[in-house]
């Protein structure tokens, strides 16, 4: 008799984190992310500066996270979009992806930047991008625990 095994899902959270906030934010995801009741997915974070586009190829889904900096995406972020877009363009295509933003102001030119570049690499956003607005909030996490078990759920059952 042979036992099939589902294939584990590769779940990649790249996040800017230059702040003990922003790290508690990326931890957030993770955790969600690592859910005891999904069986199926591997989650890790990452920082952009440490993903290369072998990490992008490997990866079933990605959450990105990035602090809003002078109203656009972190240096960091850019970064890696910069080093991995045309070496994972033809082969990522239709790679399930959500975003969150920690912002100071309204993140509305950061969630552009992002958007315009995954729409170039033809990333299917699994929801709205989650913004974390003002002051940091205590709630912000629960939100960004809420996104990684979401995305991690989502691939889970098969859906993204």
């Amino acid at each position: 008799m042979t036992i099939e095994t589902a294939d584990v899902k590769q779940l990649l959270i790249i996040a800017n984190t230059p702040s003990p906030n922003t790290q508690t934010l990326a931890n957030a995801v993770l955790k969600g992310a690592q859910h005891p009741d999904l069986d199926n997915v591997q989650a890790r974070l990452q920082s952009p500066f440490d993903t290369s586009a072998r990490d992008v190829r490997h990866a079933d889904g990605i959450i990105l996270g990035t602090t809003e900096n002078f109203g656009y995406m972190s240096g960091a972020l850019k970064d890696f979009f910069d080093r991995i877009y045309y070496e994972v363009l033809e082969e990522k295509q239709g790679t399930p992806y959500a975003l969150y933003v920690r912002a100071g102001l309204d993140g509305s030119g950061t969630i552009t930047a992002v958007q315009r570049i995954v729409t170039g690499l033809r990333w299917k956003a699994l929801r709205e991008p989650l913004l974390c607005h003002g002051e940091f909030q205590p709630s912000f996490a629960s939100q960004l625990e809420e996104l990684g078990l979401l995305v991690a759920a989502s691939l889970d059952a098969g859906i993204a």
